[in-house]
């Protein structure tokens, strides 16, 4: 078998487009699962009569809420993208990270891209291309994924041939 190693093709990259819909997604996804926590411990507050967790929650101000809010969207992405490489956005849409080799990148990778996410306009950076900061400098790529199977597929049928069979 060849040593040879597959190097991703640009052509697999989404579109803008693509990966604004996979924003709003998430962004829905995120918010409704965020309410829902929230929903959930007003719920047991209630339930139990645990006051110290509303006067916390009430006293939490803009930077708490903030901070929150930055944390559980950095959970969310860490966690979905570290174990599946997707978020739900990109199951969705039909969407993978993947390194340049077309693999799931490590998690320390996926929580470096996530982490890139929050630098000040970020978002912006997508305005000149398919790729962002959070994936340049992560060395990370969103990529079709039914695309990235079909040219790893071929990618490794091309190195077969002329290689015999062990029997």
């Amino acid at each position: 078998m060849s040593n040879s190693t597959y190097i991703l093709d640009e052509h697999l990259l989404v579109s803008g487009g693509a990966r604004f819909l996979n924003y709003i997604i998430d962004l829905v996804f995120f918010l409704f699962l965020f309410f829902a926590i929230l929903v959930l411990i007003g719920l047991i507050n209630g339930l139990f009569g645990l006051n110290s967790v509303s006067l916390w929650l009430d006293g939490l101000g803009d930077f708490g809420w903030n901070f929150l809010f930055i944390s559980g969207s950095l959970i969310y992405y860490s966690v979905m993208e570290g174990l599946f490489g997707r978020s739900i956005g990109k199951f969705i849409t039909g969407t993978i990270v993947v390194d340049e080799n077309g693999e799931k990148p490590s998690f320390g990778t996926i929580f470096k891209r996530n982490l890139c996410r929050f630098i000040p306009f970020d978002a912006l950076t997508f305005l000149g291309g398919s790729r962002g900061w959070h994936d340049s400098i992560s060395d990370t790529y969103v990529v079709s994924k039914k695309g990235l199977d079909e040219s790893v597929k071929s990618f490794h049928e091309f190195n077969l041939i002329g290689v015999q069979e062990v029997n």
